[in-house]
């Protein structure tokens, strides 16, 4: 869907500050899966694999690696850890608080299920209610105290590290668990999916205590409900960052990690992306980790979730900074490969090419010889030459990832058999095959196919039984955004007319996310460097302008709610010394992209301009996406307008390539490959800039 252009969009440049650096890393982490006082079927098989991975990654980190001694682990499933009931973690915060020394650094994780019930003190919570993490041993709502047996609530987990920053060390705490009970919908097929919410009723806590309370609002559409964990800042005490899964009104899944894999497992998918993200980018803030981390979101079409991201933001990660973006890695000889400690978590895959260094300061035309990744695991890898002997690696030597390889093609799961809309597209899957209507970058597999990046469905209670529904990843969705997801109808189109559709549809899906891929891709260090920030205000449609004092600066690594008449600006900034060119698209939660404007900026030159008015036309998740590029002092601005594309319908009836950044553009949106590459490394004698994408995610709601 387009919406209306006033005028511009973004980036973010977050200046590290420094810090010294912590003295030592403690961890406690918990991950909750079997519950004996609740149905099987609301046990979960994740969390365990979750702590697993973020412990093998707290002890390999190039940061702050963790001692084996200094990291606790209480998780069911998870051979020789204790399990995670109600005591054992009190006691082991206890242990924590009571060990941590100022300049310390604390990382807690928490996953499992959430919940709501009704606060103890409901003036207390903005909507009446506590959010609790379950630990196994929880039992069901107690009337004659007025809470969930065992339950872990929000307020003492606030205490809990409080009083670990009150030693004087900072903390960082990650919840991959949420705390909405609301009515979803999962497409068939889609098992291995679960979502780590509990409802209400499966602690039996009464109806009517709670329809009490979620019948209040939030005072501003625009607002997002607090963050689940109180974020006391008061006092001398430790600094303190917090991520969360989802919001509070919100779910999270978990799946099998990673995509195309043969060792994938069930994992959160926000703990996977997260420390997949942190990985692949070492010595990034939060705020880039949390930006990231949603950029991967909508890349990968993971989920219709909003991670959370709060506390002092701007830190590098475990309170160190690393610098350049290298990924390089010491190499150890294993018969007549070299293996590395590094692996699918890091963005390998096998057939992938690393460079070998004498040093690990060498540029990248010093490579003494290219080798191939033959071997994977989440955290290891080997690779072989085929002119260089693995044994000839000098002492020093390091592999290093000198390119970053992106898959422009699009899986989707066909629906489950069993209904006339299923067999209608089995027809319509010939005619496509047939005349080759979406080409080589778009495939399809089964239903219940785990590598999936969109799973067709059929829902046939909802309000349109015939038609094909156009799922996320997950093929789980809120009952509420239904009317957000596109679909087509079937019973009303010849094969060939469904053909056409589906086609038409994947295919402004696939350039929607590709155009995304991209930006993923080209957010180096090595990029130009530029500042941006987003900037909302309200449209005064009496006078036809922008009211002057309803402009607000919004956070970086926040997704904001936007109404219909709210506008967005963009302040941008060259701080550099040559001209940067740029460009704003709008892609729209209907895979809408719209071209909003571009121009150059001079060195020194800001520009603070309201481009976009919020329309009625759809709602969703949608993207400011600016593309800085550099710019030659006498040359035309680089016009990326061919980018642009009209929505995919909610309700469909009827109806040679550059080079640079527009070659990279037109094979990811408009080409026939399904793979392009780049450069990420900065080893380069004459480095030149590359493109930079800011991203910006919003949502727009309904008043």
């Amino acid at each position: 869907m387009v919406r209306k252009t006033l005028t511009a969009l973004v980036t973010m440049a977050a200046l590290v500050p420094g810090l010294a650096l912590a003295r030592e890393g403690h961890a406690l982490l918990i991950g909750a899966s079997t519950y004996p006082a609740l149905d099987e079927r609301f046990w979960l098989r994740g969390p365990a694999n979750d702590v697993d991975l973020v412990a093998q990654y707290l002890q390999s980190n190039p940061a702050l690696p963790f001692d084996a001694g200094n990291i606790a682990i209480l998780a069911d499933g998870l051979e020789g850890a204790d399990a995670p009931t109600l005591a054992a973690i009190r006691a082991e915060f206890a242990a924590l608080a009571a060990r941590a020394e100022p300049g310390d650094f604390v990382y807690l994780h928490f996953s499992g299920h959430g919940s709501q019930m009704p606060a103890a003190d409901p003036s207390s919570e903005l909507d009446g209610l506590d959010e609790i993490f379950l630990p196994v041993d929880i039992g069901p709502w107690e009337d004659t105290i007025g809470q969930v047996e065992n339950a872990l609530v929000d307020d003492e987990i606030g205490q809990m590290i409080d009083a670990i920053r009150a030693r004087g060390a900072d903390v960082w705490v990650v919840f991959d668990s949420c705390h909405s009970g609301t009515a979803t919908r999962a497409a068939p097929g889609t098992e291995e999916v679960r979502l780590r919410q509990l409802p209400p009723g499966a602690l039996a806590i009464p109806p009517d205590a709670m329809d009490s309370i979620q019948t209040r609002a939030l005072p501003d559409p625009r607002a997002r409900a607090e963050a689940p964990v109180p974020m006391a800042t008061t006092g001398e005490m430790g600094k303190l960052t917090a991520f969360f899964a989802a919001q509070t009104n919100e779910t999270t899944p978990e799946k099998n990690m990673p995509k195309g894999k043969a060792n994938r497992r069930l994992q959160g998918v926000f703990t996977y992306t997260l420390f997949e993200t942190l990985a692949e980018r070492p010595g990034i803030t939060y705020r880039q980790l949390g930006q990231e981390v949603l950029r991967k979101y909508g890349t990968r079409n993971l989920a219709r979730t909003t991670p959370l991201f709060e506390g002092d933001l701007d830190l590098p990660v475990f309170g160190r900074d690393e610098g350049d973006r290298i990924l390089q890695w010491d190499v150890e000889v294993k018969g007549d490969a070299l293996a590395i400690k590094a692996g699918q978590l890091h963005g390998l895959a096998p057939g992938m090419t690393l460079a070998l260094l004498a040093s690990p300061a060498d540029p990248d035309d010093a490579a003494l010889a290219t080798f191939s990744v033959t071997e994977v695991t989440t955290f290891g890898a080997l690779a072989q030459a085929v002119d260089f002997a693995a044994s000839d690696a000098p002492p020093g030597a390091v592999l290093r990832k000198i390119g970053e390889t992106l898959d422009l093609s699009l899986t989707v799961a066909l629906p489950a058999p069993g209904s006339a809309p299923s067999d209608a597209m089995t027809a319509a899957l010939k005619v496509i095959e047939d005349s080759a209507l979406t080409g080589p970058r778009i495939r399809y597999v089964p239903a219940g196919d785990t590598e999936a990046d969109i799973r067709l469905a059929v829902f046939a209670d909802s309000p349109r039984p015939d038609a094909l529904w156009f799922m996320s990843a997950s093929g789980v969705t809120d009952d509420s955004e239904l009317a957000d997801i596109p679909s087509v109808s079937t019973g009303d189109k010849t094969a060939t007319e469904l053909a056409e559709v589906v086609a038409d549809n994947l295919t402004r899906m696939a350039r929607a996310l590709n155009l995304m891929k991209v930006g993923a891709a080209t957010s180096a260090a090595s990029a130009v460097k530029v500042e941006a920030q987003m900037v909302r205000g309200r449209f005064d449609a009496e006078n036809g302008i922008v009211a002057p004092d309803s402009r607000t600066m919004l956070a970086p690594a926040s997704v904001p709610r936007v109404l219909p008449d709210d506008t967005i600006g963009l302040n941008l900034t060259n701080p550099t010394d040559k001209p940067v060119d740029f460009n704003i698209l709008y892609v729209g939660s209907d895979y809408s992209i719209s071209f909003m404007d571009n121009g150059r900026l001079q060195p020194g030159d800001t520009l603070d301009e309201d481009y976009i008015l919020i329309t009625d036309a759809s709602f969703g998740r949608e993207r400011v996406i600016v593309v800085f590029s550099p710019a030659d002092p006498q040359s035309e601005v680089e016009d990326l307008s061919f980018l642009e594309q009209s929505a995919v319908e909610r309700t469909r009836a009827v109806g040679n390539a550059p080079d640079g950044i527009r070659g990279l553009l037109d094979e990811a949106g408009f080409g026939t490959t399904t793979r392009a590459a780049m450069s990420l490394s900065r080893r380069k004698k004459e480095p030149d800039p590359v493109p930079l994408f800011v991203q910006f995610e919003l949502d727009t709601v309904r008043p």
